[in-house]
């Protein structure tokens, strides 16, 4: 079985690992002739992550055949720390080690080498939610809404409405509101067929976030007291897509 790829800019694939090792910390991703893809749920299964390159998002792409490659993200997220500013990327199987080789390619050519593991994998649905809110957004917007909201609490409320999309915090020390109307520049589609209105854990969707340096925009969906879903289309057709479980506050 062989399996290569390659980016002509390795930054791409550094943030890729950097948005999925918010998650998890292991990770089967599954390589096939048309795409590289993976999906899990975190360990307290209340998140999931939905991901998928097309060989076309790659500057080569090579696989005889479906490969499962079980990666430990932090050594891959180490691995990609080293990466120069400008490098090439390209990564291929040693079938023979069990190992997956990491080249860097620019003013030298540096070659990591990372132990695969033998992990589980059982194929994990994708929730199947009708939503009432769709909001399409620049990244940065909504990132820099949640970061306001951390300064005064650990929870976040979402909530939209035909005509703008409202994040709300509180907390002992005080709270936030910030206004998203459908006119501004940071609203790039509000869809809502129904007021809808949820509240989320604010340390994953800031793990979450973390996609947004693979993607200018994120495809917001949710409706009252379900999960949302975050969606980011990454340069070649590629996705990374979160699924978050509400909330529920004690009555």
């Amino acid at each position: 079985m062989s399996l290569k790829f390659a980016f002509t800019d390795a930054k791409l694939w550094k943030n890729i690992i950097d948005a999925l090792s918010g998650l998890v910390d292991e990770l089967v991703f599954i390589a096939d002739k048309n795409s590289l893809h993976a999906r899990a749920m975190d360990p307290s299964h209340v998140a999931m992550v939905d991901f998928e390159l097309p060989k076309n998002a790659f500057s080569e792409y090579n696989c005889s055949g479906e490969v499962k490659l079980g990666i430990n993200l932090e050594d891959m997220s180490r691995i990609m720390r080293r990466a120069g500013g400008g490098d090439a990327l390209e990564l291929s199987l040693d079938p023979e080690k069990n190992k997956l080789n990491v080249t860097f390619r620019g003013a030298s050519i540096r070659t990591f080498h990372i132990g695969l593991l033998d992990l589980t994998h059982e194929e994990t649905p994708v929730p199947s939610i009708k939503f009432n809110a769709e909001i399409k957004m620049t990244a940065d917007a909504l990132k820099e809404a949640l970061k306001d909201a951390e300064v005064v609490s650990d929870h976040v409320e979402v909530e939209a409405t035909p005509e703008e999309l409202d994040i709300n915090a509180s907390g002992d020390t005080g709270g936030v509101e910030i206004k998203l109307p459908k006119s501004s520049d940071a609203v790039l589609g509000l869809n809502v067929t129904e007021n809808s209105k949820a509240m989320y854990a604010l340390s994953y969707l800031m793990d979450m976030m973390k996609a947004a340096a693979a993607s200018d925009t994120v495809t917001v969906q949710f409706s009252t007291s379900m999960p949302i879903k975050l969606e980011f289309n990454i340069i070649g057709g590629g996705r990374l897509t979160y699924w978050l479980a509400p909330r529920i506050e004690a009555e």
